[in-house]
């Protein structure tokens, strides 16, 4: 991972004590607007369809933060930072992967399926051995293709956190902020293999994903799922566009690496620029292990790329930040320009950009909380741009119960100054 120049123990310091006193980023408006007319600097298309204003103020803000603007430093280069998934394409590519290998064998034995997490419950184990069987060695391939049942139980419980019969899979204690166990339970499964076999296994899927049609299903065990990923144009165009404006732009998943690797290339995004779920490897393998961030040690999944784990890895990774300052809301010196995201996994670090907070709208209640309720002016709320979701039909429950907090209650929405986010009627969604 190519890291920032770490800041000194007097500048974290400084920063800690700093961070409540920078107020919030200023109105969008920009006395140096007119220098984006220049043909020297780079223009988002205006032949891929926005909502509303959307375009101009995603171009404003680039004219702003990059090489264009007044306060351009090319040896401070602003930051963008971009979930993946239902953020820069259309669909969950660990969804396609995962499915994928189940439809070729590519699952290999657990020496236990209760030994893959620290919170799989004594039900899901109990359902996994008794649909996978076993009578295949551990460490080879499950034959999930025609094993449905065995398809079924790992599936649902990667999709939903529970059995086919409806049994919690996972319980004990977790922070809601930093991890999800289904989640981390991703790279667990695909324990054996080395990071380049998992990509592997994430390109052929990915090839397939982009082959079928859109809209197009697929079927693994009983049950059903999107058979097609797409890039959005407006994202790749989005990306580029900040490369060429100097920014260095990331991405920041709660997917596995090596599979995330698989994709983001196609959107010019190298993987020394992919964050996501980073795997402890033993002899050049995947383990069940999972590094740690903020000062955690390594651990089965604690903290991973999840709400404030993305804050966290992008404080560590990006800015240079080790121990506990990397979870805090740092100053905006050492904060992204641009975040981009769709889902509460998300809202953590697309609200700590200081220029512009991309939101794609898929009726998840913290972020469009904060979304709508933009507190700095400077929230860009956009419908996916591939079957968008309809308007919801009640307003979002900001005053009582959507925010996470770490023990997984809900409680009201706040904002900085401690005041209580109203709830917010959607106004941005498909037609």
């Amino acid at each position: 991972m190519r890291r920032r120049a770490l800041p000194t123990a007097l500048s974290i310091a400084v920063v800690a004590t700093m961070a409540a006193a920078f107020p919030a980023a200023a109105s969008a408006a920009a006395d140096h607007t007119a220098t984006s007319t220049s043909k020297h600097c780079p223009r988002l298309s205006t032949g891929l369809d926005w909502y509303g204003k959307n375009r101009a103020k995603l171009q404003r803000m680039i004219d702003e933060r990059g090489r264009c603007g007044e306060d351009w430093d090319p040896h401070h280069r602003p930051v963008a930072a971009f979930d993946w998934d239902n953020t820069v394409v259309k669909n969950d590519t660990t969804d396609a992967t995962i499915a994928w290998a189940l439809r070729h064998d590519k699952i290999l034995q657990p020496k236990s399926w209760r030994s893959t997490s620290k919170w799989l419950t004594p039900a899901a184990h109990r359902a996994l051995t008794k649909a996978c069987g076993t009578s295949v060695p551990v460490g080879r391939p499950l034959p999930t293709s025609g094993n449905a049942r065995c398809a079924d139980e790992i599936f649902e419980i990667r999709a939903a956190a529970q059995t086919m019969d409806g049994d919690p899979a996972f319980a004990g204690d977790w922070n809601h902020r930093r991890t999800k166990p289904e989640y981390a339970w991703v790279a667990q499964i695909f324990a054996g293999y080395t990071p380049a076999q998992l990509t592997g296994i994430a390109e052929k899927a990915r090839a397939e994903a982009l082959a079928a049609p859109v809209g197009s299903e697929q079927t693994v065990g009983t049950h059903t799922l999107p058979a097609y990923v797409r890039y959005y144009p407006q994202q790749r165009d989005l990306i580029r566009t900040l490369k060429r404006a100097g920014f260095d732009v990331y991405i920041v998943s709660a997917g596995v690496k090596p599979i995330t690797d698989a994709w983001s290339p196609g959107v010019g995004i190298d993987t020394d620029h992919t964050i996501a779920i980073r795997s402890v490897l033993r002899h050049g393998k995947i383990t069940t292990m999972t590094e740690g961030c903020g000062g955690m040690p390594d651990s089965q999944g604690e903290a991973i790329p999840y709400v404030d784990g993305k804050r966290c890895w992008i404080n560590q990774d990006i800015f240079g930040f080790k121990g506990p300052a990397a979870w805090t809301k740092l100053s905006p010196k050492y904060r992204i320009a641009l975040g981009g995201g769709d889902a509460d996994t998300d809202v953590t670090f697309v609200n700590d950009a200081t220029g512009a907070h991309l939101v794609l709208n898929r009726n998840q209640n913290e972020i469009m909380c904060r979304a709508y309720d933009d507190a700095d002016g400077r929230w860009v709320v956009n419908p996916m741009f591939i079957e968008p979701l309809p308007r919801k039909a009640k307003p979002y429950p900001c005053s009582t119960a959507a925010y996470i907090n770490p023990n997984g209650s809900l409680t009201p929405v706040l904002r900085e100054d401690g005041s209580v986010v109203p709830d917010q009627r959607d106004a941005v969604y498909g037609g």
